[in-house]
């Protein structure tokens, strides 16, 4: 079996006086960067979300409460909302 060895010169793509040009190394390190800072965001946007303002337990609340139902929201009876405990696909027949 013969094994085929390819040496290739170290600038295979672009010459060589071009890889080591300065003008080439800020592109590389603009495309370093930018390829980090993209990695970075992608990592944050797969991770749950941590909400800041629940880490302190007072933080933002009011004094008073300022609601319209001051004893917290109850249903009257009889206002048209429903609470029974029948099935949500009985429906009452309509006569």
């Amino acid at each position: 079996m013969m094994t085929v060895v390819a040496v290739l010169p170290s600038g295979a793509l672009l010459p060589e006086s071009i890889l080591h040009a300065d003008s080439f190394k800020i592109l590389a390190t603009f495309v370093a960067l930018n390829t980090l800072m993209y990695a970075t965001l992608a990592v944050l946007k797969v991770l749950p979300k941590g909400y800041s303002l629940s880490w302190f337990s007072g933080f933002n609340r009011r004094a008073q409460n300022r609601s319209i139902h001051p004893e917290g929201h109850r249903h009257p009876a009889g206002d048209g909302c429903e609470t029974s405990s029948r099935s949500p696909r009985s429906r009452p027949s309509a006569t």
